[in-house]
């Protein structure tokens, strides 16, 4: 399976995303992600409106929709625009935030300002109360070995982080698996992607900007489940 990338050039822009971009005045700006299922989020434009990102999906994104919805209000996430089904497959729209992905081209070439605020925003979201929330853990997680519960990202990877023009945390995206369990469920798999997009070294940012001291025996436990 390829990892989740920006497509590659000459990607077609998915007929969901066409569709709904044209019955709602919106013209496609760029394609700018395509997850490891096929997904491909698109940034859509319409003068004196704000962006919004339409996200293709060929399985039903209830789950995240359902998820975004409670989040948003309570953190820095991303307001539902429409949810839409069509014959060949789901739409779902959310207003652009403020912000980059912790790996777009500007941030790559700060990889340290990138890990800690990764790490910023692993903290803040677990600091929420996770007695109020309504959904389920995230399903990777078989064994859950932490005696702390927090609300869990569930797929914390360095690009599902937003980071502010001053280089701080902005905001996440990304949260079909948002639900309870172990912080060092999030902690190892959002260190483990910083070697994956920018390569090894910047562990010590994240940890540091989370609070806490590296734990390899916890965060080896979650990224052999992950795997």
């Amino acid at each position: 399976m390829p990892l989740a990338a920006k497509p590659s050039p000459g990607t077609p822009t998915p007929a969901t995303i066409s569709r709904w971009a044209d019955t709602h005045q919106y013209s496609v700006a760029a394609l700018v992600w395509q997850a490891e299922t096929g997904n491909i989020t698109a940034k859509l434009s319409r003068p004196d409106h704000p962006d919004v990102f339409a996200k293709h999906c060929a399985e039903d994104p209830l789950d995240e929709a359902e998820r975004l919805s409670w989040l948003h209000g309570r953190f820095p996430s991303p307001a539902i625009v429409d949810y839409a089904q069509y014959d060949d497959g789901y739409l779902l729209a959310t207003l652009a935030m403020p912000g980059e992905s912790a790996v777009s081209e500007r941030w790559r070439r700060e990889p340290r300002l990138a890990a800690a605020a990764v790490g910023e925003g692993l903290a803040r979201l677990h600091s929420l109360d996770p007695s109020e929330c309504l959904f389920d853990s995230p399903a990777w997680i078989t064994d859950d070995i932490g005696d702390t519960v927090a609300i869990l990202h569930g797929d914390p990877c360095a690009p599902n982080t937003l980071l502010g023009d001053d280089g701080t945390f902005a905001g996440i995206v990304d949260l079909p698996l948002l639900g309870p369990g172990d912080p060092w469920a999030d902690l190892a798999i959002a260190s483990w992607s910083l070697e994956w997009n920018f390569g090894p070294g910047f562990e010590a940012e994240f940890f540091a900007a989370y609070g806490v001291a590296p734990d390899e025996e916890r965060c080896r436990h979650y990224r052999t489940m992950w795997e």
